[in-house]
């Protein structure tokens, strides 16, 4: 079915909800971008705090380009400009999706939002501080004592990003899950009846996500959103199926 077939009742609607979508987008870019301006006035200390993993290794950064150094620290500015702004990027979200929900299904929206900010964050933390000192660690014993150690600003900063940011967006595994259960298209049974696959899918995934293809890195991607898939099981069990969409469904098989 194309758009011109569809009554001028549904394509209004339609076109409320691009709209709708594009205002959602609008929401989220222009956040990020007041919260990347504000922050590249700090991007000094923001690369300090990048570097201090590497330092703690005796590890120092080099610049090779002219124009390196201010790409480096607008690149930083995005970065903690997507993480400050992360909170208004899921209330825009949340804005959109809004109208689809029944009211008993919004309310648990209140109170996992700031969940979903507390999981990215963490992810992010986790990320850094856990596990970032140790892969780097493992990058520089592998480079052996005949070679010396030189680390550009701009791909160190860039590889620290795609590192850290894909966790904070795994951690969100369990509130997108819940969610999936409340409109029914998961369920505790399919879960836990396909681990094994979803372990599959999440090790292609870490392969996919972090920024080298050493196995390390992919391994300490895997296993903490592996138990973040285990946790999700126990929440699906717990999450049922909203009432109001059970019995839509039942009144549709009614009149069919």
């Amino acid at each position: 079915m194309s758009l011109r077939d569809l009554s001028p009742d549904e394509k209004q609607t339609i076109i409320e909800h691009l709209e709708e979508l594009r205002k959602s987008l609008i929401i989220s870019v222009v956040a990020i971008i007041i919260a990347a301006v504000g922050s590249f006035y700090y991007s000094e200390q923001i690369l300090t705090l990048i570097m201090a993993p590497l330092s703690s290794l005796n590890e120092g950064l080099v610049v090779t380009g002219v124009t390196e150094a201010f790409f480096v620290k607008l690149k930083l500015s995005f970065l903690s400009g997507f993480i400050i702004a992360f909170p208004i990027v899921v209330w825009a979200i949340w804005r959109f999706f809004k109208p689809a929900l029944y009211p008993q299904e919004r309310k648990y929206v209140y109170i996992l939002l700031p969940i979903s900010v507390l999981l990215f964050v963490t992810g992010v933390l986790f990320a850094y501080f856990g596990i970032l000192r140790l892969v780097l660690n493992f990058f520089i014993y592998i480079a052996g004592s005949n070679l010396e150690t030189m680390f550009k600003v701009d791909q160190y900063v860039s590889f620290v990003m795609a590192f850290t940011i894909p966790f904070g967006l795994v951690f969100e595994l369990p509130v997108v899950m819940f969610f999936l259960t409340k409109l029914g298209i998961v369920n505790y049974q399919m879960l836990a009846k396909n681990r094994k696959y979803a372990l599959l899918i999440i090790v292609i995934l870490a392969a996919a996500l972090t920024p080298g293809p050493d196995p390390v890195s992919q391994m300490f991607m895997a296993v903490p959103v592996y138990l973040l898939y285990e946790i999700s099981i126990w929440i699906s069990k717990f999450a049922k199926r909203s009432p109001g969409r059970v019995e839509d469904e039942s009144n549709l098989e009614n009149k069919s």
